[in-house]
């Protein structure tokens, strides 16, 4: 029973050492006090000294410290974890040392760190480490102090206060101190003292109006020598900056003035003074910036003149543009354009446009481009309908690109017409235009009718063609379109429409001979009913588009051109004065026009034409001032 009577001996004496450790670990935590630490209390960076003292030293905050005697290291992330050595054990403080510690504590906390000679906290805390080489809270104190001086030093050095740094380190030379931590800042005080008298002479010429010149002798002579001393100087750096700010404005002044060279070369002479410097790189940014937007301009107006038709100016302007911005995004592609100008006005058969306004908000209605080639224009003899002003029928060449409105033009984009130029209708000087009657299901004048309103004279929705307007209403729109854009728009002429219209048929309809077998177009059909569920008396059989009036533009399938509603919805406008007959009329696609003509043609099936009347060589004629419900028109543009 002997040694079971040991083991339970040790095992008691091994439980209350554990419980004394744990006690002990206990106090140093919350009761740092009776063991003369303070916990949660780090050295921290302190400024230049003035009356405020430096908190007190916290022997745990340099743990570093206490395994080696220099500056401490902060470990990187990648570095391997240090090895725990062996607690080095520490002999119990002394009176002495226990003495030294606290005056060493209270020299810090009033800022007492290297003097007087014989009471700073330097000398206390390496007093008492002479007096036990294991004590750490000497150990750390003394490290902690010398971080402390060392970043008062670096500050002062930073901020060209070199008296400072001259007496701290002064005094940190009557008392022991790690000679090796503070090598680097005596040079740079060294330097400092040097370069003084220097900076002190750049900043006098600077005030002189002399920063650049005479050569040899100037600021920027004087802080290059300077930086040539001590290539880290803050303030020889700053100087050398407002030198440069000033080389700036004269670049952002050529650049004021699109003198793109003259400002390169003094960028040039800039980024000699301080190359890389903040204000430096804002410049080259925001004359890079400017040139650019100058550039775009320049080739922007080069695009203006090749829609213009001027391929000579639009040359010269992209031979500007690119001499602005050698790099110039889009001036390839420019070049490509430029040279099929010529041959089809730098625009591909059927390419959308929306030109926009020059001097306001919006664009144009957008147009297509309508591909060149050659048809037989109107009708023959033969054909079911054929009246006497189709023919005779004629081969009909386009052999010049045009583009067409890609739908009637809308009561919203008349409206900003109107809205711009303050111009009046004919039916707003005649007080009226023809509209749909529910009660006779006839058209009859309607007192008060513009271009606001719908078929039976209501207030129209702005996607819906506009009608009641004349010929002479649809040509003041064009030369107003043409003058906010700086294109040529204008009515497209009668063989241009019927082209267009066909669309490579060459069929009694667009789509063939026969009736319409599906929903392609507003004209009149069998199954149409109006508000009051009237009929049309003559209609496509079998047929209903679910309109009885005027449809929103673009509301029915696109003919293989692109273009929408040339056969119906609302019959339109062309440029041509009206002839009873095609004899004599020109083979190409211009517009037959006799000077001073008060009769035009209309073009075109609409809601309620007869199904004769959606024929593809029907022609109407109609004075110029003439109003309808059933009447609206296009734009054309020339390329």
């Amino acid at each position: 029973m002997a040694g079971s009577e040991n083991v339970r001996k040790q095992t008691t004496w091994g439980g209350a050492a554990g419980i004394a450790l744990l006690g002990f670990a206990l106090v140093y935590r919350f009761f740092p006090e009776v063991i003369h630490v303070s916990p949660g209390q780090r050295p921290t960076s302190l400024p230049i000294r003035t009356s405020a003292p430096p908190p007190p030293i916290d022997v745990r905050a340099n743990t570093q410290a206490i395994v080696e005697f220099g500056p401490p290291r902060e470990l990187a992330a990648a570095d391997p974890p240090v090895p725990e050595l062996p607690a080095e054990p520490e002999i119990p403080a002394t009176e002495s040392i226990t003495a030294l510690l606290a005056r060493a504590d209270k020299a810090v906390a009033d800022g007492q760190l290297f003097e007087p000679a014989d009471a700073n906290a330097l000398v206390l805390y390496r007093q008492a480490l002479d007096e036990d080489k294991t004590n750490r809270r000497a150990r750390s104190g003394l490290a902690a102090v010398q971080d402390l001086l060392l970043q008062d030093v670096t500050t002062a050095l930073d901020q060209g206060d070199t008296a400072e740094a001259q007496r701290i380190l002064a005094g940190l030379d009557k008392v022991p101190h790690e000679q090796a931590r503070f090598a680097e800042l005596r040079t740079r005080l060294a330097r400092a003292q040097e370069v003084d008298p220097l900076l002190a002479s750049a900043a006098e010429l600077l005030k002189q109006g002399r920063g650049l010149e005479p050569a040899g002798a100037s600021a920027l002579d004087v802080y290059r020598r300077v930086r040539e001393i001590d290539p880290t100087n803050v303030l020889a750096q700053q100087g050398l900056e407002q030198i440069q700010r000033g080389v700036l404005e004269r670049a952002l002044a050529a650049v004021a003035r699109d003198d793109f060279a003259a400002a390169d070369a003094v960028l040039a002479e800039a980024a000699a003074i301080a190359p890389g410097s903040q204000a430096l790189l804002d410049t080259r940014t925001r004359t890079e910036g400017v040139r650019r937007q100058r550039a775009e301009t320049v080739l922007a107006q080069a695009q203006s003149a090749l829609d213009s038709g001027n391929a000579d100016l639009a040359e010269r302007l992209a031979v500007e543009a690119q001499g602005i911005s050698a790099d110039l995004p889009g001036v390839d592609e420019f070049q490509i354009k430029l040279r099929n100008a010529r041959l089809y006005a730098s625009m591909k058969p059927g390419q959308l446009i929306s030109d926009p306004f020059l001097d306001r908000a919006g664009t144009a209605p957008a147009v297509l481009v309508v591909p060149t080639g050659r048809f037989l224009m109107g009708s023959p003899d033969s054909e079911e309908g054929h009246r006497s002003a189709e023919g005779p029928q004629r081969e009909v060449v386009i052999d010049s690109g045009f583009a067409l409105g890609r739908s009637e033009v809308t009561v919203g984009e008349f409206r900003e017409f109107i809205r711009a130029s303050g111009y009046r209708t004919t039916a707003e000087q005649e007080r009226g235009s023809s509209v749909y009657d529910e009660n006779s299901g006839r058209m009859v004048e309607g007192k008060g009718v513009t271009w606001q309103d719908d078929y039976r004279g209501r207030r129209a929705a702005d996607s819906l063609p506009v009608i009641h307007v004349s010929w002479d209403d649809a040509a003041a729109y064009l030369v107003w379109l043409a003058e906010r854009t700086g294109k040529a728009y204008r009515l497209p002429s009668e063989a241009e429409y019927e082209y267009a219209l066909r669309a490579g048929s060459a069929t009694r309809f667009p789509w063939g001979d026969g009736d319409p077998v599906r929903p392609i177009g507003n004209f009149t059909g069998a199954g149409d009913r109006s508000p009051a569920h009237r009929t049309w008396r003559k209609a496509f059989p079998r047929y209903t588009d679910d309109h009885w009036g005027p449809a929103p533009v673009r509301s029915f399938p696109a003919n293989a051109l692109g273009l929408f509603d040339l056969e119906g919805n609302v019959s339109e406008w062309v440029e041509d004065c009206w002839h009873d007959t095609y004899i004599r009329a020109p083979r190409d696609s211009k517009a037959w026009i006799n000077p001073g003509c008060e009769r035009h043609v209309v073009r075109g099936g609409s809601w309620g034409s007869d199904p004769d009347q959606v024929r593809s060589a029907f022609r109407l004629s109609a004075l110029a001032t003439t109003r309808s419900g059933r009447v609206g028109f296009r734009v054309a543009r020339d390329l």
